[in-house]
């Protein structure tokens, strides 16, 4: 009777500790602002060109505030599971994601409750992907123009594959097919490791992706064949862009960090001068550099603005492609 009266003791205790250290998390002062691990949730794989460099900046961040920065990797529904989750988490600073540019096509593809231009905390933009179609080196397309020769010639049958269904990469692609009246055969992965990682193996006959393909590319083992952006990538000068094949088409898909609506100011500007101060180091940039990206800064107030203007267009692209269901 005595042993368990002890353990009884001791349970109790234990439970009284564990209701303070609640309690004083539930008080603390934005002022005191981080006391714990801080999470980072991102919805692709490990390996690509969202990880990376979130890694660098989950390191130096954490070195700044003196609390570890922890990245989560929530792959799978084109990279928008952490932003999901952020909807029933506490606003306290501790729980945050990456917010991909196929968050603000939610509302009008799977007819979500919450508005991701108002429901969210915008903290800070980071950077922008650039992005490219590859084809494997040994492949018979050597360019744009034979990849839609051969789309033409085997409709339905010439295979992609991208980070997952409703991803920039996936609905570029749509554009791109429509625009060119082929049909192609979309095969969505749970992010761009996965994604190359079928492209490499042959499982699929070419990828819609990231410069996440930048080391296979260097490698010899993949072929890049076109890009997205406003200019040629300066790692591959003789690659044309889109706009150049006569495509009216620009991507860079903008992210950065989000956290739950209602984040204490505060905090949010604790958050906001940390990661601003270690975008500029040369290990972030550099990191950057691998994938041919560019930091892309935005404050808060301008990251949410980018938020309101990439909802109205993702639902005219939509609409245009009939994917919208509202």
């Amino acid at each position: 009777m005595k042993h368990a009266s002890t353990s009884r003791t001791f349970a109790a205790i234990a439970a009284l500790a564990l209701g303070f250290a609640a309690q004083g998390r539930a008080d603390e002062r934005p002022e005191a602002y981080p006391s714990r691990p801080i999470h980072v949730m991102l919805g692709f794989a490990p390996g690509g060109s969202t990880d990376a460099p979130m890694r660098v900046l989950a390191q130096k961040v954490g070195t700044i505030l003196k609390q570890p920065v922890v990245i989560e990797n929530k792959p799978g529904a084109g990279g928008v599971i952490p932003t999901q989750n952020l909807q029933a988490a506490t606003p306290d600073g501790y729980t945050l994601a990456i917010a991909p540019a196929s968050v603000y096509r939610l509302p009008y593809t799977q007819g979500i409750k919450w508005d991701p231009s108002k429901d969210l905390s915008y903290v800070i933009g980071l950077t922008g992907y650039a992005f490219g179609i590859v084809v494997p080196a040994g492949s018979q397309i050597k360019n744009l123009n034979d990849f839609v020769a051969y789309a033409k010639a085997n409709p339905g049958k010439l295979t992609y594959s991208t980070p997952g269904v409703g991803t920039t990469n996936h609905l570029t692609m749509e554009q791109v097919s429509r625009h060119y009246g082929v049909t192609l055969n979309h095969i969505p992965y749970k992010g761009s490791a996965e994604s190359l990682q079928a492209i490499v193996a042959g499982q699929v006959d070419s990828a819609a992706e990231t410069s996440a393909f930048v080391p296979y590319v260097d490698s010899g083992k993949l072929r890049l064949i076109a890009v997205w952006g406003s200019k040629r990538m300066s790692r591959y000068p003789d690659v044309p862009t889109l706009k150049e094949s006569g495509l009216n088409i620009v991507q860079t898909s903008p992210w950065g960090l989000v956290g739950p609506k209602g984040m204490d100011p505060v905090i949010s500007a604790k958050l906001h001068d940390a990661f601003r101060q270690a975008m500029e180091t040369k290990e972030f940039k550099d990191v950057l550099g691998r994938f041919d990206m560019e930091p892309d800064y935005k404050s808060p107030k301008a990251y949410q603005a980018f938020a309101v203007e990439s909802m109205k267009r993702e639902k005219e692209i939509l609409d245009v492609l009939g994917l919208s269901q509202k």
